[in-house]
């Protein structure tokens, strides 16, 4: 009897652990989602925002990225203008994701593609932000089905040629 009550309490802990670990995943693929913009019509993330799930300080960033320049090209990171700056960051204190006291500041805000992301982490090799590139691919890739289901359930997939793959 003690042994099948062991083995009921191993694999119920085990489960109660794999759920755990689903919902903060899951958590952090929410709060990763609600950090991706589009801007000039290409799905990018920040600068600030992308320090922040890596635990660093947003300079730090940039200076791993301006170390490795050569490995960003216009495609996998491009310079906000001063207009589309602000106009991301009104819109993200509009939703809550952004501090109403963000300054934007002198610096230029860098943007980052899928692309440009998926390169950081071969400028950032720290243990934590392998594990936020993961998720971060994740929560891109969780987009795309997304969009490739709802078009898919309207039949609109025919209307736009070229749009998914």
């Amino acid at each position: 009897p003690f042994s099948k009550l062991w083995g009921f309490f191993i694999k119920y802990t085990l489960t109660c652990i794999y759920k755990l670990k689903y919902l903060i995943m899951n958590d952090e693929l929410i709060l990763i989602e609600n950090k991706i913009y589009e801007v000039r019509g290409t799905k990018v993330m920040l600068d600030f925002d992308l320090a922040e799930l890596y635990g660093i300080e947003t300079r730090t960033l940039k200076q791993a990225v301006r170390r490795n320049i050569e490995r960003f090209p216009e495609d996998f990171m491009f310079m906000l203008t001063k207009e589309e700056a602000n106009s991301l960051i009104h819109i993200g204190v509009s939703q809550n994701v952004i501090s109403p006291e963000y300054n934007v500041g002198s610096t230029n805000i860098f943007a980052f593609t899928e692309n440009g992301v998926s390169m950081l982490s071969s400028v950032l090799r720290s243990p934590l932000a392998i594990q936020i590139n993961i998720n971060i691919m994740r929560t891109f890739t969780r987009m795309r089905q997304l969009v490739q289901r709802y078009l898919s359930n309207y039949n609109l997939t025919n209307l736009i040629p070229g749009v998914l793959p």
